[in-house]
């Protein structure tokens, strides 16, 4: 960070500096949270975080500070531009510039999860219409803003057809509004081999969080370091900039770790802010930098190997100067901030209770735990299928199907039902002693089925 600020100031940029202290100190200090109050504060005045590489604790249930940030002031849009700078960092793909747009609130990153039974824990992931709405729309106005001509779509909605569907229906819906720009969807697992293989292919990719995590990753890595990866985490109101690596406190201190992601992250930072010049100046002499053979360890440089605080005095000495071989960095002036509102809510479906998943714990047979069920379940509901990981194991399982001791028991509603009517049936499993772990109610929106079928069902 004293690196990549030295080089900012140097550059030009026109800031105030407002330090604060986040992440392992203050966990250790007992804020659990890794973050104080006047830190927040300090952010929502501000509403502009240039952050450094923090660690989070390993163990003692610590959530990740990054996503707690990103989530609580509303930075929706991750933008992780990836970029070769052949020849002059080592790459098998000369041409790579691609740009990865993440949602960056939802997915399985809200962390919610449970241990349910000796063998089973669980992790949700949670999709929203809005938040798929507000990425998808954000990745096209990127596009537009900054002349790239399509808009790519990586998820798994071929096994996840809800949550996964639900994002790419809504892809689709907004691409139809941006004529100009062309769309296209691949699968996660072709995409990323895709991606690893012919980054020429794609332009700006936008997907998922967990999903545009890893291939943000992919695509840094392959384009020449993980250390050069910068990243834009963009909201309504606020926004913060940070190199894509995460810390290393191996090397902390010892003047070797490459300041290029956070000092490219600054150069992002400049543009938010609407300083262009400073930017292109930044940009440039660090373009420069590279071009002349200076870097640090892991770029492998032709002409002088340095540590953090050389590199950064060799981008400020060439301050000024524009790369020869490399495309000169050129920001419009009148760019502005691309911002992205909360869609308005369309009015609520037609929602009819149509059944209840249970979910058991239980250590026997697909048959007996059937048998437990159907011996008290009384009321509206009928059980129809017990899954186990998803699978049919009753009726009419296999005997070749692993099971462990979780089991989703599905009842669907013969007539009109009721939460009560639940509630009742799972006070006589209680009764029973049948161990009930979850239960996720069964719905229709405006008559379309709310829920999946299980594998074989």
């Amino acid at each position: 960070m004293r690196a990549a600020l030295d080089v900012l100031v140097a550059g030009g940029a026109q800031f105030e500096i407002e330090p604060i202290d986040i992440g392992e100190k203050v966990y250790t200090s007992g804020i659990s949270a890794g973050i104080t109050p006047d830190a927040w504060d300090s952010l929502r005045r501000t509403r502009v975080f240039f952050k450094a590489p923090i660690t989070t604790p390993q163990g003692g249930g610590y959530k990740s500070l990054n996503v707690t940030v990103r989530k609580t002031l509303g930075l929706f849009a991750n933008v992780r531009p990836c970029t070769a700078y052949a020849p002059f960092i080592a790459t098998r793909h000369p041409g790579m510039d691609v740009v990865i747009v993440r949602e960056n609130e939802e997915d399985l990153y809200a962390g919610i999860e449970h241990r349910q039974t000796d063998e089973v824990y669980q992790c949700l992931k949670l999709i929203t219409r809005p938040g798929c709405e507000k990425i998808v729309r954000y990745a096209f106005e990127y596009a537009r803003a900054y002349g790239r001509s399509k808009v790519t779509c990586m998820v798994k909605d071929n096994i996840m057809k809800l949550t996964d569907g639900l994002f790419r229906k809504v892809f689709d819906e907004v691409a139809a509004e941006y004529p100009d720009i062309e769309a296209e969807h691949y699968i996660i697992d072709i995409g990323t081999a895709r991606l690893a293989d012919q980054p020429e292919r794609f332009d700006v990719i936008v997907t998922p969080n967990l999903y545009g995590d890893i291939i943000s990753d992919v695509a840094a890595e392959i384009a020449g370091s993980v250390g050069m990866g910068a990243s834009a985490n963009v909201g309504e109101s606020c926004a913060m900039f940070e190199a894509i690596h995460g810390s290393a406190p191996d090397i902390a201190g010892q003047n070797i770790a490459n300041p290029s992601g956070l000092i490219l992250a600054g150069v992002m930072m400049l543009v938010h802010l609407g300083q262009n010049e400073a930017a292109a100046r930044i940009h440039n002499a660090w373009l420069k930098t590279v071009e002349d053979g200076v870097g640090t360890g892991d770029m492998s440089p032709e002409t002088e190997t340095v540590g953090t605080s050389e590199f950064a005095a060799a981008v400020i000495a060439r301050l000024g100067q524009t790369p020869r071989t490399l495309a000169e960095a050129a920001y419009d002036p009148d760019q502005k901030p691309i911002v992205i509102e909360t869609p308005e809510r369309p009015a609520p479906a037609d929602k009819a209770l149509v059944g209840v998943d249970v979910f058991t714990h239980h250590r026997s047979t697909a048959d007996k735990l059937a048998a437990r069920l159907n011996a008290v379940a009384e009321g509206p509901f009928e059980l129809v299928v017990i899954t186990n990981r998803g699978v049919k194991v009753w009726p009419q399982g296999l005997p070749e199907t692993f099971c462990t001791d979780h089991w989703r028991c599905r009842f669907e509603a013969k007539e009109a039902a009721s939460t009560a009517d639940i509630a009742r049936v799972l006070a006589k499993f209680a009764d029973a002693g049948i161990d009930v772990v979850k239960t996720e109610n069964l719905y229709t929106f405006d008559g379309e089925r709310g829920y999946s079928l299980g594998q074989g069902q």
